[in-house]
């Protein structure tokens, strides 16, 4: 009570606390010359004192002294009031706190759920239980999902939301997450009538819906944070089924020491579950390599979930088919491939299937998994999966660029020379220290740092050892980030002891690195180090050495390092590259972050990593090959295999996707240069644009139907345009090379059915995780009666400073007329005029 009588005082409202009180002057005379400003205060004061002192004798002592200082102050106050003074205050209150009531409405909350055993479920209750005829009614229908969260809203009594208006002086603020708009939350308003800052539940239900295509549990998350975010926060209530199955992932390290979109919220998140927990569902997952090379044994993996099918025993069913002589959906088909079959009985809840297969022919290949029906299933479209591949008849290209042979150059070419994937006709190398003899003479070795750029784009990946920056020529600098940032061809940076990546400084591929080099760099060798692998390092496909999924076996291989004893170090990192490996207690400029060891960034179409030392040879101690073989050929499928191989890259259609819904818009994007990789001029194309044509599917899923289009030039080399699909099925897209007159076609599906619908069961572990992360609870939907008493927000206070005018404050006018009628009272009292 006195801070707040206080705060009233100093011209503030609310504050539970004053935590600073600052005085300046702000009239320009006297901001600077506040010695002034004071002199003349303490001038009006001896003044006053002495004006009653000398005239007015028939006072005693006493009131003249009185009455002069009185009459001083005043003065002096009026003499502040002309300097203008500035009354800072820095206080914190108690406001209202915020509470944002978070809604699923994508298509996974419009399942009627069939739980296992015990209902879950709010009871729907029925009306009568007669009707005006006598008859008997039905039996209630199951209530969907958004069914349930709308009765749970328009309860009359013990209504949650309301509660916490009503009796907690919560400010509810309700959205929902369905991506109607173009962000993915939108903001409901359901406010009664004539209040904004109570919302009506009832009015709130009757606007859910189940429009939502997926659910990027991480992306809206991410948009709360920065969108909604407020000091006022005290918390979320997130009502959902949490079927996250696109975006980014909600979930951080245990650690906390990442970023999550959990902890950006900056407030406890309270789940509320909707949708059955268990129910028999059975899902099949294909899982082909991204690239497959003819006539060459790779494996197909087939991952199979399931739930409520215990020892139940079931088949599971591949195929390959070659979708470029016959659409996949074709029914009756007898070109498919039998990749094999295997039956299996279940007894745990993730299977994994491993069958070999060796194409016969190259092009772009179906695989699909297949697994029968299982009675009692509640979606079935979850029970076939499907996904194309290129099989390819070609080798990858890889340019090792290097001052000397070092070990790393020679271990890494004798891999390749051995790799499937390379072989003897795909790697070359740039040795400067080669005889020039050598280079004319020898295949494996390049005459130049600078070939032709047809020879030179022809690359897929580019390896850049520990070269002079002076032998680094700016021809080499510049078509090396046109290799990458325009054809998505990727670039190793491997740093040696000699000379170090603050070579690269000054060159045009500074900016391409994922870390911040300068020239003055020396290397570090004083004491030996055990590389540490980063979080996200254990999960980067190419780091991850011995079998999949197995973090132990992960962690043996890196250990095989063992100490190093030297590396190149960095001023910093770049704000788009990925640590994966970094030292275990050196630091970067800021004192703070770690040095990085190993790192990636996307750069344009393709990536760059970086590596500080070039002894990953010493990955081969104790196992020979095995566990530096597998890093370096992942390395390269990574880089080399998501664009097109070869001179291929001069010619390249592409969708944004794979896989469409019915009523999307599908990107359709060329790459598209001459002989020489330079962009198309107007005359080679006859125009601004490509011809292109779309085979669309039918009524049975066959592409069948042709329709016609251009693609329009978006830049140089780069053309794009959107076409919608709307039957489902496969389509084929034939763009015409102006060069060649040859058609480079790309497919891709469009299925009619949702990624929301195909998994029936509630993801209990990420609502879980998601409250256990951020502070809040999980609970169940039937619980919402009892859960006022148990939900804990978030303390809310703020912190705010005001600037006002010290003379407006209640303070100085309660001061000065005091001091005025003070001295007028007492003057009267004292017989004065």
């Amino acid at each position: 009570m006195f801070t707040q009588v206080i705060g009233w005082l100093l011209g503030i409202d609310g504050a539970t606390s004053i935590d600073g009180i600052h005085v300046s002057l702000a009239a320009p005379w006297a901001e600077k010359s506040s010695f002034w400003v004071f002199l003349g205060c303490v001038a009006a004061l001896c003044l006053a004192i002495w004006f009653y002192w000398k005239f007015q004798d028939k006072l005693s002592p006493k009131y003249r002294v009185i009455f002069g200082t009185a009459r001083g102050i005043l003065l002096a106050m009026l003499i502040l009031t002309l300097a203008d003074p500035i009354l800072q205050i820095t206080a914190t209150n108690d406001p209202q706190p915020i509470v944002y009531a978070v809604f699923d409405g994508t298509q996974s909350m419009s399942i009627v759920d069939q739980p296992l055993g015990q209902s879950t479920l709010i009871p729907v209750t029925p009306q009568s239980s007669a009707d005006p005829s006598g008859e008997t009614p039905e039996s209630p229908k199951a209530a969907s999902r958004v069914d349930l969260l709308k009765q749970l809203l328009s309860k009359s009594e013990n209504n949650l939301l309301d509660q916490l208006q009503t009796e907690k002086n919560i400010r509810i603020e309700p959205l929902v997450f369905d991506g109607v708009n173009t962000s993915t939350l939108r903001r409901l308003t359901a406010y009664r009538s004539g209040s904004l800052d109570v919302f009506d539940a009832k009015e709130l239900a009757s606007q859910l819906s189940t429009q939502g295509k997926v659910t990027a549990t991480g992306d809206m998350l991410t948009e709360l944070s920065k969108q909604f975010r407020s000091s006022r926060m005290a918390g979320v209530l997130l009502f959902s089924d949490f079927a996250h199955n696109s975006g980014i992932a909600p979930l951080g390290s245990t650690s906390g020491s990442d970023l999550s979109p959990i902890r950006r919220v900056g407030a406890p998140i309270h789940t509320i579950g909707i949708g059955a927990v268990s129910a028999i569902d059975l899902a099949v997952e294909v899982q082909p390599p991204p690239k497959m090379k003819k006539a060459e044994r790779a494996n197909i993996t087939v991952r199979l979930t399931q739930t409520g099918l215990d020892a139940q025993a079931v088949t599971v069913r591949v195929t390959a088919q070659n979708v470029e002589k016959q659409g996949i959906n074709l029914p009756g088909s007898t070109e498919r491939i039998l990749v094999g079959t295997e039956t299996i009985l279940l007894s745990s809840t993730v299977h994994y299937i491993d069958l070999s297969f060796t194409p016969k022919e190259a092009g772009r290949f179906a695989f699909v998994a297949e697994v029968d029906p299982q009675p009692g299933e509640i979606t079935l479209d979850n029970n076939r999966s499907s996904r194309s591949i290129n099989i390819i008849d070609d080798y990858l290209r890889l340019m090792y660029v290097e001052n000397e042979p070092t070990w790393e150059w020679r271990f890494i070419k004798e891999v390749f020379h051995r790799d499937k994937l390379v072989g003897m006709r795909g790697f070359r190398t740039f040795l400067r220290s080669a005889d020039p003899k050598v280079r004319q003479n020898n295949d494996l070795f390049l005459s130049t740092l600078t070939p032709k750029r047809s020879d030179f784009f022809a690359n897929d990946v580019i390896f850049l050892g520990d070269m002079p920056g002076a032998t680094v020529s700016d021809r080499f600098c510049e078509m090396t980030r046109e290799f990458v940032g325009n054809f998505g061809g990727g670039l190793v940076v491997i740093a040696g002891p000699h000379y170090g990546p603050g070579q690269l400084a000054d060159s045009p591929l500074a900016d391409m690195l994922p870390v911040k080099v300068n020239s003055g760099s020396i290397i570090q060798d004083n004491r030996e180090f055990d590389l540490q692998l980063t979080r996200l390092g254990m999960q980067t496909d190419f780091m991850q050495l011995g079998q999949a999924d197995d973090a132990q076996e992960n962690m043996k291989a890196w250990k095989n390092l063992g100490k190093l004893s030297w590396y190149q170090p960095v001023s910093g990192i770049h704000s788009q590259a990925v640590v994966l490996a970094e030292h275990p207690y050196d630091t970067c400029d800021d004192g703070k972050t770690p040095q990085p060891l190993i790192a990636v960034r996307r750069y344009g179409n393709g990536e760059v990593v970086y590596v500080a030392f070039n002894e990953l040879w010493r990955l081969r101690r104790k196992h020979g090959e095995l566990y530096y073989r597998q890093f370096w050929s992942q390395l390269i499928n990574r880089l080399g295999l998501g664009h097109a191989l070869g001179s291929q890259k001069r010619f390249v259609v592409r969708s944004d996707r794979e896989k469409y819904q019915a009523d999307d818009k599908a990107i359709i994007s060329v790459e598209a240069y001459d002989e020489n990789f330079e962009p198309l001029t107007e005359e080679e194309l006859n125009g601004s644009s490509l011809t292109a044509e779309m085979l669309i599917p039918d009524a049975t899923g066959s592409p069948t139907v042709l329709h016609e289009f251009t693609i329009p030039q978006l830049r140089d080399g780069r053309f794009e345009t959107r076409v919608p699909v709307y039957n489902d099925g496969q389509y084929q897209v034939r763009v015409l090379d102006p060069v060649t007159k040859d058609q480079s076609e790309i497919r891709f599906q469009v299925e009619g059915v949702s990624a929301e619908l195909r998994n029936a069961v509630r993801n209990v572990e990420l609502q879980d995780e998601i409250a256990r992360q951020s502070g809040g609870s999980s609970f169940e939907i039937s619980q919402a009666d009892q859960l006022l008493e148990q939900l804990h927000f978030k303390d809310v206070r703020e912190e705010f400073t005001r600037n006002h005018p010290l003379w407006a404050t209640p303070l100085w006018f309660i001061l000065i007329t005091s001091l005025m009628l003070g001295e007028w009272f007492s003057r009267k009292v004292a017989h004065l005029a």
